[in-house]
């Protein structure tokens, strides 16, 4: 990693995504997480303070190693085990139906093979487990749309390897998910290119294997 992957943007997406309004996305779409969880896509741990205290332990999948002093302070003030591993969600080693919840927060944008991702996340859940999912992506209006395809190349150099254009409830499904509850909206004071929202959960229940 150079100097701009490993400490430049980190600290920059640290404070835009630890932002007041981030936070209260966070905290709604965490809200009826418990049990054993799996976080994919950790980034700096700003999840952490949104979860709820029914979580017994998070584990946590993150293939680089971003502000490692401030994850370190992050973990320590949890109330909760967290279980770090530095891999990525292509290839989770655990067990399956371990996990009663899976978490993906401005994650799924960057994910090399998302669609391989979902398929473990799915894997690992419980069969009654949710997945949880907080993300940009695709627009439904074609106008902004095609300006995300026109950005996407210069976006994944800037952002490090994020894509503006990915149609996040589409990768969900296709991956064997059924979708309980999916929210499109904009983000305001955010360009429509990088705020047009996804948050959903969803299930493995009712999807043949």
């Amino acid at each position: 990693m150079g100097l701009y992957a490993s400490f430049i943007f980190p600290r920059l997406m640290d404070w835009i995504l630890g932002g007041e309004r981030f936070h209260t996305e966070r905290r709604r779409l965490l809200a009826s997480a418990h049990g054993l969880v799996l976080e994919i896509g950790f980034g700096t741990g700003l999840n952490l303070p949104h979860y709820p205290p029914s979580i017994t332990a998070l584990h946590t999948v993150e293939p680089a190693s971003l502000l490692p002093d401030r994850v370190a302070r992050r973990v320590a003030g949890a109330p909760f085990p967290v279980h770090l591993h530095q891999l990525g969600a292509e290839g989770l080693p655990f067990d399956d139906g371990l996990f009663d919840y899976a978490i993906s927060t401005f994650t799924l944008c960057t994910i090399p093979d998302p669609a391989k991702a979902l398929r473990e996340v799915r894997r690992v859940l419980k069969p009654e487990g949710r997945f949880l999912f907080l993300e940009h992506g695709r627009s439904d209006d074609p106008s902004i749309a095609r300006w995300q395809d026109r950005l996407n190349p210069m976006q994944q150099v800037v952002a490090c390897g994020c894509h503006l254009n990915r149609r996040i409830d589409h990768l969900v499904v296709q991956a064997g998910f059924r979708l309980e509850q999916l929210d499109q909206y904009t983000l305001p004071s955010i360009p429509r290119i990088g705020g047009e929202m996804y948050r959903g959960q969803a299930c493995t229940t009712g999807i043949p294997t």
